[in-house]
């Protein structure tokens, strides 16, 4: 019952609200919440950490998910059950074409299905999309706050650690795939069957080509490029919000 406390991330409807956050990292909550006014840790379970807050008069949940498809799945259907409307992933990529440097921004437009969480859900054929109105708004806020983005499709898969990783992204870059990263697929899937509203903003953190392990390492250890990115993809999502919110509220108000 959506008054119960979820199971994994620990809260119920009384904590809820219309919209929310996902990043991947927990200790990328403190990130957001610093955006935030009255930002308050509601749980931490697991790689479930939820913090609530104000942000322009709208309410927002910030969720971690962790790492790969499984965990986002959970945290996505408990949301759900306890009223959460409108979801937005903000992540981190590694980049398949050259262009894109650490702190760029990518909107994900669809995404290849190459993970196993979307899968236990509908066969392939299903297509991972985000929200239309959802990624509209976000790229009119990147492109109204001047931020580096591109918009196009990513590849969301399972492991890093593969013999055949540098030929997979060959393989995909030549299709023009922008960028990889372990969760957006699965968020579209899941998103699209249950009726939500979803979209996903990611970080670039590695560039096409290059050493993906000393991209992430580069990224833990605060690079400029990598945390501003990560800064500017919290604030395209809150922005979002924002104008979602409102244009729902004024929709609302003409209704009545």
């Amino acid at each position: 019952m959506a008054d119960s406390v979820q199971p994994h991330i620990r809260i119920g409807a009384a904590d809820s609200a219309r919209y929310a956050i996902l990043p991947g990292d927990p200790q990328r909550v403190d990130v957001v919440a610093r955006f935030l006014e009255q930002p308050k840790e509601l749980m931490y379970n697991r790689e479930f950490r939820t913090v609530s807050g104000m942000y322009k008069g709208v309410r927002v949940l910030v969720t971690s998910t962790g790492i790969g498809g499984p965990s986002l799945g959970i945290a996505v259907e408990e949301l759900k059950k306890i009223g959460v409307e409108t979801m937005i992933r903000i992540g981190s990529c590694g980049a398949l074409q050259r262009g894109l440097l650490p702190g760029d921004l990518v909107i994900a437009s669809g995404a290849v299905r190459d993970d196993g969480t979307s899968t236990t859900y509908i066969e392939k054929s299903y297509p991972a999309i985000p929200d239309h109105r959802l990624l509209m708004y976000l790229n009119q806020t990147a492109k109204r706050l001047n931020i580096r983005h591109q918009c196009g499709r990513v590849r969301s898969h399972d492991s890093f650690y593969t013999d055949r990783e540098e030929q997979i992204d060959r393989y995909w870059s030549d299709k023009g795939i922008l960028a990889a990263d372990m969760e957006t697929a699965a968020l579209f899937v899941i998103g699209g069957l249950k009726g939500l509203k979803v979209a996903s903003i990611l970080n670039v953190v590695v560039e096409a080509d290059g050493d993906l392990e000393t991209g992430i390492n580069e990224y833990v250890d605060a690079s400029a490029a990598c945390k501003q990115g990560e800064e500017r993809e919290i604030l395209v999502a809150l922005e979002t919000i924002v104008s979602v919110h409102n244009e729902a509220t004024t929709c609302e108000e003409a209704v009545k």
